[in-house]
């Protein structure tokens, strides 16, 4: 274990994604390991691009990792794709689509499933960010599933937070008034080309206009990224919200709040799996389902009669509090 910790430490991108994968599959070194790396995160910039399916996410990023590569920037991304509700897997395809950039050592390309969650993004996705700011990279953009309204998880993990949409995806206004809207820091209006565009950058200014807020107003920037076009002023817009970030005080805040929801979200997972491994050995749950099923039974009283057989163990000695 300190050898993988302290191959990654050196910048070994084997490494790396040794570590990435012990911590998609919850291998049980995962803790040990996120606790010996804890120390050398929180240097990094998280941006995260989110927006509808077919929006063109992956292409900006794309683009994005040429803009930031020129400025010499070491730059991590994780690519979430969704993951089959029925075959558990997923296509993970975007690492097909940024080939391009596969041979420079200051890329880090990992994609990722999100494994059931429904909020874009899977829990190990976090965890994945931890591994990439230790490794090193400076800027981690996370790319996620064009999922819709439940991409708003999105927020937990980025500094700041890129929305993409279309002048193609329909009614726009029914877009803007989804809750994905609330969590941008600014808006692409990407494949500007198409009719429409102008249309859909209006309407997402008035409903800003319409927004009371905040001292940052997020803007609205349209850009081609197939030809390259409106990138530039992408990058640029992309770093002055860093800057207000920094000046203001908000990424502390930011932060800390994130640090809050880590710990919240960490106690919770520990003690789901605790309660759920004491139940799978007292309990016979088939039998108990089945029990509910025929009406024999009901959830309510079940789970009452389930948390009365549980102890709590303490994690280090595994023994009762």
């Amino acid at each position: 274990m300190q050898q993988l910790v302290a191959e990654l430490l050196k910048g070994n991108r084997r490494a790396a994604a040794r570590m990435i994968s012990h911590v998609e599959n919850d291998d049980p070194l995962k803790r040990m390991l996120l606790t010996e790396l804890y120390p050398h995160t929180g240097k990094a910039y998280v941006i995260g691009v989110t927006g509808a399916p077919g929006s063109g996410k992956s292409s900006l990023v794309d683009c994005l990792l040429q803009q930031m590569r020129r400025d010499g920037l070491k730059i991590g991304v994780i690519a979430v794709d969704p993951t089959s509700p029925f075959s558990g897997g997923a296509i993970l395809g975007d690492r097909i689509r940024m080939q391009d950039h596969a041979l420079d050592h200051d890329i880090f390309i990992r994609s990722m499933g999100t494994r059931g969650s429904l909020g874009g993004l899977s829990r190990s996705t976090r965890e994945a960010i931890q591994v990439l700011d230790a490794f090193g990279k400076d800027i981690i953009l996370i790319e996620t599933v064009g999922v819709g309204q439940s991409e708003v998880d999105i927020v937990k993990a980025a500094d700041t937070t890129v929305v993409v949409l279309t002048p193609a995806g329909g009614d726009s206004v029914q877009t803007i008034k989804a809750g994905i809207m609330e969590i941008a820091d600014l808006f692409v209006v990407n494949k500007a080309d198409l009719p429409g565009a102008e249309r859909t950058t209006t309407e997402i200014n008035i409903m800003l206009d319409m927004k009371k807020g905040d001292h940052w107003r997020p803007p609205v920037v349209q850009t081609v990224s197939v030809q390259n076009k409106g990138l530039d002023q992408l990058w640029e817009l992309l770093q002055e919200h860093r800057n207000y970030m920094n000046e203001s005080g908000k990424l502390e805040t930011v932060r800390l709040e994130r640090v809050k929801r880590e710990l919240t979200d960490q106690v919770e997972y520990l003690l789901k799996n605790s309660v759920w491994e004491q139940v799978k050995e007292e309990v016979k749950l088939e039998k108990l389902v089945e029990e509910i099923a025929n009406r024999k039974n009901d959830p309510y009283s079940a789970a009452s009669e389930l948390l009365e057989k549980i102890s709590f163990f303490d994690q280090k000695t595994g023994k009762d509090d």
